[in-house]
């Protein structure tokens, strides 16, 4: 029985994971720049304790493992705005990190902090070719699609203009990247990755996050239904124990 509840056991935990990653894409399904995670279980053999008796082979017994992720791209919605920016194709805006290395986002929905600093609209500071830029005080403003930021400086005229940096756009492999817990990408290794003239942005327009609803929802109706599977097994496995143990009993 105890081989039986183990399985019944770690199958339900699996499924109690994956439920929980497919959650956390589902809110997220509206996050501009938003690449979905997978779940994945990959079933090994367990070994106790003493004697390797007791092996569940890699059909029955799961453990957990990491998750990927979906780097495919997101619709591209068309804002207007002079600090909406998606990148057009493959590629990356480089941003800092919370313990102040680079990380990684296509999440273009920028802003202007009350320091001047540009910013991602969850708060990472916009790397550009000599670290984290600084947008003075400005009339207009316009990012081409290098990522180069000019504007037009207070009380200028029109043609006036002035480069203020140029967004620090990368293009890595993808087999490098892994997702942080912040929802953003980091390099394998401590190099940072280097610009790519290659990338390239699209001004007045946002990526919408690449989430499936439709999909994402079916999967969370399979999930709850395999996980009641599973408790289902773990309650035959009581059932049966206990009549075996009724039977040991009987003279």
């Amino acid at each position: 029985m105890d081989r039986m509840l183990f399985i019944a056991m770690s199958g339900a935990k699996e499924m109690m994971r994956a439920q929980a990653v497919n959650t956390n894409n589902l809110a997220n399904a509206s996050t501009n720049g938003f690449k979905a995670d997978f779940e994945i279980s990959q079933s090994r053999p367990v070994y106790g304790p003493g004697y390797a008796d007791r092996v569940y082979a890699t059909t029955s017994g799961t453990s957990a493992n990491s998750t990927g992720v979906d780097f495919s791209a997101g619709s591209l919605i068309s804002t207007g705005r002079d600090l909406d920016v998606a990148i057009n194709g493959r590629g990356w805006i480089a941003v800092q990190a919370a313990d102040g290395g680079e990380a990684y986002t296509r999440s273009g929905d920028l802003q202007i902090d009350n320091l001047g600093r540009l910013t991602t609209a969850t708060g990472q500071v916009v790397l550009g070719n000599s670290g984290p830029i600084t947008v003075p005080d400005h009339a207009k403003l316009k990012i081409a699609a290098d990522g180069t930021i000019t504007v037009q400086p207070l009380g200028q005229p029109v043609n006036t203009l002035a480069i203020v940096d140029r967004i620090k756009l990368v293009d890595p492999s993808l087999q490098q990247l892994h997702k942080g817990t912040d929802g953003l990408m980091y390099l394998t290794g401590k190099k940072p990755a280097p610009a790519d003239a290659g990338v390239t942005l699209v001004s007045g327009t946002l990526e919408s996050s690449n989430v499936k609803t439709i999909s994402s929802m079916v999967r969370m109706i399979e999930l709850a239904r395999q996980y009641e599977s599973y408790i289902k097994l773990m309650k035959t496995a009581k059932t049966n124990d206990e009549a075996s143990a009724q039977m040991l009993t009987m003279r």
